[in-house]
């Protein structure tokens, strides 16, 4: 008997023998689950539990210490695995089960016994006992030991039904979220048929970093830096303006992704850039009249079919520069990249290194870390969003459970629209990696509030950039750099779109991209009158009306703060070297 025939029996017999199971107590019945689960994606069972608390990195029932204002408690963390995760079990029930909280509806209720149970189709409610399982878990990983530090992941598992999986990256435990996305971070039963499930669950066990999604594209991200730097290096010697290379760069790395996650036909612009590769004189033809049919929508000849309307900045000028062979194979062998793996958060740095002479020798040496990134944007940004979220659940649990449905939906809703204009501000906006990681988080949570909107009843909007949801133009920059602004804006637009295709699947409304102008060329903290460079007077800068500008309207400011160069730079600041900071506005 083949591999394959005994892993799928072997799927087959979980499967079976769990998804009948329901309205039992999950103290009988968590540990044999998730014992068998263990057998069914390959790792090792969880060892004996010691004595001494410090050295129980494996074991079931894993005993910690909550600190609380009315004093100390012990608790039990169902499953942990030290670096990996903490687990939560519940055993929700079907209609008629045994098992039953006061007020509440069932999490999956179905229509006769055992009818949805482990299976993606399950009809859904609003549930307190998976949301509390959820809080438990965050308060036993913040009860774990320094030296164990957060573990990446909590899982909360229904025991026959299903396993919700939350991660947090950064080490610091404070924005566990839907990993990987909405759509799948719930795992049923019936999802381990698929070996992709089986071995990201087996990664979670044994491997947790290797899914952190930063990690997997940085080297993807690097890879396509370097060869636009080349393209960007034979430009400069035809003497063409930094800002026009620039903008040809940026359509041409849009068109890229757009054929990636199917905004164009598969491998179209790739095959364009192969054929001119062969024959270079019909570059500048072929892809200035592929851009003016992306911009209005309309018939495109070089891949023969009619494409969607882009519009956008990106696409206002659509002349492509004239280059030689070796440099549009630099730009075809970036596109042979897959593009869904390209970091924004990194990104811009690296491209504007790329089309920098001076900054190009150092390429990938010098940015901001994705996760100190992070990890001021969770503290600015997220903890406020996430505490005045924890606020509406509880007020709409309330309200749920005195029998208003439509009063609880409306509470998150609200709740919703309240974060669809909640306003993010990068004054020294750099290439925008502070503003995506602030999206890119924002998105999550939002995630987090359709999910409960739908449980409760209640009726998305979110279908298109046309209907309500977060967006680039929430997200405001100024720079002073034109080249870094429209590196920003592509860099906001590729993240924006790469979620929306990871949760959505389809494409959203035309004109894909907008307009909006919320990234500005504009000194953060100087304005005046007169020329756009400042006079020389007496041998001396000279600005008329000297004057702080005005800044966009935000409920959070983020970022680094405007570079100051020179070697004694602490002298000159008297010790202090301020790198990054955050701010909330809104009370």
């Amino acid at each position: 008997m083949g591999q394959d025939t005994k892993s799928h029996q072997s799927v087959e017999t979980f499967i079976a023998r769990w998804q009948g199971q329901e309205g039992g107590q999950e103290r009988a019945n968590y540990a044999l689950f998730l014992t068998e689960l263990c057998d069914l994606i390959g790792v090792e069972h969880p060892t004996p539990a010691g004595a001494t608390h410090e050295r129980n990195d494996y074991v079931f029932e894993r005993v910690v210490t909550r600190h609380k204002d009315d004093g100390d408690a012990l608790g039990r963390i169902d499953l942990y695995k030290k670096g990996s995760f903490v687990l939560e079990a519940k055993q929700s029930r079907a209609k008629g089960g045994a098992k039953e909280i006061k007020g509440q509806n069932d999490l999956f209720a179905a229509e006769g016994p055992n009818v949805s149970r482990g299976r993606r189709g399950a009809d859904r409610a609003w549930d307190v006992l998976m949301m509390n399982a959820k809080r438990q878990a965050e308060e036993y990983a913040r009860a774990l030991p320094t030296s164990h530090g957060w573990p990446p992941f909590i899982l909360v598992c229904d025991v026959g039904h299903c396993i919700e999986v939350y991660a947090d990256f950064s080490g610091q435990g404070k924005n566990y979220t839907q990993f990987p996305d909405r759509q799948g971070f719930r795992v049923y039963l019936e999802d381990l048929r698929s070996e992709d499930v089986r071995k990201r669950l087996h990664a979670i066990w044994c491997a947790p970093t290797s899914l952190d999604p930063a990690q997997a594209s940085a080297k993807v991200t690097r890879d396509i830096a370097r060869r636009l730097a080349q393209v960007s290096r034979a430009l400069e010697k035809k003497d063409y303006a930094a800002q026009d290379v620039a903008m040809f760069l940026m359509r041409c790395l849009f068109t890229m992704f757009a054929e990636d996650v199917g905004l164009l036909p598969e491998k179209s612009f790739k095959k364009v850039l192969e054929d001119c590769e062969a024959n270079p004189v019909a570059f500048v033809p072929k892809v200035t009249q592929l851009w003016e049919a992306m911009n209005t929508g309309g018939w495109a000849h070089a891949l023969e079919v009619e494409v969607k309307k882009f519009n956008g900045e990106f696409f206002r000028s659509k002349a492509a520069l004239p280059i030689g062979r070796e440099e549009i194979g630099e730009l075809r062998q970036a596109a042979s990249y897959n593009w869904k793996e390209v970091d924004p958060s990194i990104f811009g740095t690296l491209l504007e290194q790329a089309l920098d002479p001076d900054e190009r020798k150092k390429l990938g040496a010098h940015y901001t870390p994705r996760a100190y990134v992070e990890r001021l944007v969770i503290a600015t940004v997220i903890e406020p969003l996430r505490e005045d979220w924890r606020n509406v659940q509880a007020t709409a649990e309330t309200k749920r459970a005195a029998g208003d449905l439509k009063g609880a939906a409306g509470e998150v809703s609200t709740f919703h629209d309240k974060l669809c204009e909640t306003r993010i501000l990068d004054p020294a906006c750099g290439t925008g990696n502070f503003l995506y990681v602030s999206l890119e988080l924002m998105k999550r949570l939002e995630g987090e509030v359709l999910e409960a909107m739908a449980d409760l009843g209640g009726q998305e909007a979110l279908h298109g950039l046309g209907s309500h949801a977060v967006d680039p133009h929430q997200f405001l920059g100024l720079e002073i750099n034109p080249r870094a602004v429209a590196i920003a804006e592509l860099v906001l637009w590729i993240g924006y779109l790469q979620w929306h295709f990871r949760t959505k699947g389809g494409p959203p409304d035309e004109p894909i991209l907008r307009a909006f102008r919320n990234i500005e060329v504009k000194n953060a903290v100087l304005t005046w009158d007169g020329e756009p460079v400042p006079r020389i007077v007496d041998g001396k800068d000279s600005y008329p009306n000297a004057r702080r500008p005005e800044w966009p309207k935000a409920e959070f400011i983020v970022g680094n703060p405007p570079f100051i160069g020179g070697k004694d730079i602490r002298a000159r600041l008297g010790g202090r070297s301020p790198r990054r900071f955050g701010l909330r506005i809104r009370t």
